[in-house]
């Protein structure tokens, strides 16, 4: 291992993060074709619904007990960051919003000081199956933005940067800057209360992808940031002279240009870097605060409140099936692709 391995460890799951993320899920299921209701059109006897987390027949309903996905649910003092490949999810809150994402999407949602929201996977597609794969990434927020207003932003596939560069021997690598700058291109703007939409705190989410062979070089940035390469899919990379085996964490040093080089099979990563926070995590559930204290207070004031209340008559609303990608902002905007 060298200077610029830090640590590596098999992933779980989640995935392990660092300051100033908080948690990364990587959900991946093979959906079958979708019933009347957008549920799986296949007997749902056997799992534990409502908490079903084991994959079975290749899927899982997760929180939901007809439609698979997470019904109404609050979180404050953070953000998601939802990264979708294949598949759609369907958002609704608190404040009124909703929306149908995915095939390569992100949304972007500040929590701040509180709501609720949805995360629904519709089964859209009735004559074949319905592949879902994204990763959700939580994002912490400092404590002077714990309770900015809620917030949440599309940054919509067609227009998310990708960066490419080839190898000596023409193969080549893909970036897609969902956060930060790489090759000289930078993402869409965060959310106006988010870590990351102060440059200087070097906050970057990058997807990889690289050719069987190629070979990539990440730029020296900050000796004081965390840098974390999660290596999800492929068979092998080698970082100088190490050989990195494939569903691995890999701790980066930040201020030292890294050559990647890939082995026979095409490669997908996610890397993960910038500042941290630098301030306590009191943590519980679906609240991530500064002190214990907050955490008792966001629960009283959820007990009160509902974070705004639940204006949609069901825990797990889904959007009519052919109402394809769209954004529905509690302003009246509406954004359709």
């Amino acid at each position: 291992m060298t200077s610029k391995i830090m640590k590596i460890q098999k992933l779980g799951f989640p995935w392990e993060t660092e300051d100033p993320f908080l948690m990364t899920v990587h959900h991946k299921d093979a959906y079958p074709p979708g019933n009347e209701e957008q549920g799986p059109n296949v007997s749902l006897e056997g799992r534990n619904l409502g908490q079903d987390f084991t994959l079975q027949d290749g899927f899982r309903m997760y929180h939901g007990t007809t439609v698979p996905g997470f019904p109404a649910h609050p979180h404050r003092g953070f953000e998601t960051v939802t990264v979708t490949f294949e598949g759609l999810i369907d958002h609704f809150d608190s404040y009124g919003s909703t929306g149908r994402f995915g095939n390569g999407d992100v949304q972007w949602m500040t929590a701040g000081k509180g709501c609720q929201h949805t995360e629904m996977f519709p089964l859209v597609n009735q004559d074949k199956g319905n592949p879902l794969e994204f990763f959700q990434i939580w994002l912490n927020l400092p404590s002077k933005n714990k309770f900015a207003e809620p917030e949440y932003k599309m940054l919509w596939a067609e227009d998310i940067p990708e960066v490419q560069s080839a190898s000596a021997n023409g193969q080549k690598t893909t970036v897609r800057v969902i956060a930060g700058k790489m090759m000289g291109k930078s993402s869409l703007e965060p959310n106006s209360a988010s870590w990351a939409n102060d440059k200087n705190n070097h906050v970057g989410i990058y997807v990889i992808r690289m050719e069987p062979e190629a070979d990539f070089t990440l730029p020296s940035v900050s000796a004081t940031m965390t840098r974390n390469l999660y290596y999800y899919k492929g068979d092998k990379l080698h970082i100088d002279d190490t050989t990195v085996e494939t569903y691995h964490r890999v701790k980066l040093a930040g201020d030292q240009e890294i050559t990647i080089t890939n082995g026979s099979s095409e490669s997908y990563m996610l890397l993960l870097e910038g500042e941290p926070i630098q301030e306590p995590v009191v943590s519980y559930g679906p609240f991530v605060m500064n002190t214990e204290q907050e955490i008792r207070d966001a629960f009283n004031e959820y007990q009160k409140t509902q974070f705004g209340g639940w204006p949609w008559g069901r825990p797990d609303p889904v959007n009519r099936r052919d109402s394809g990608r769209f954004a529905r902002h509690a302003d009246g905007r509406v954004e359709k692709r």
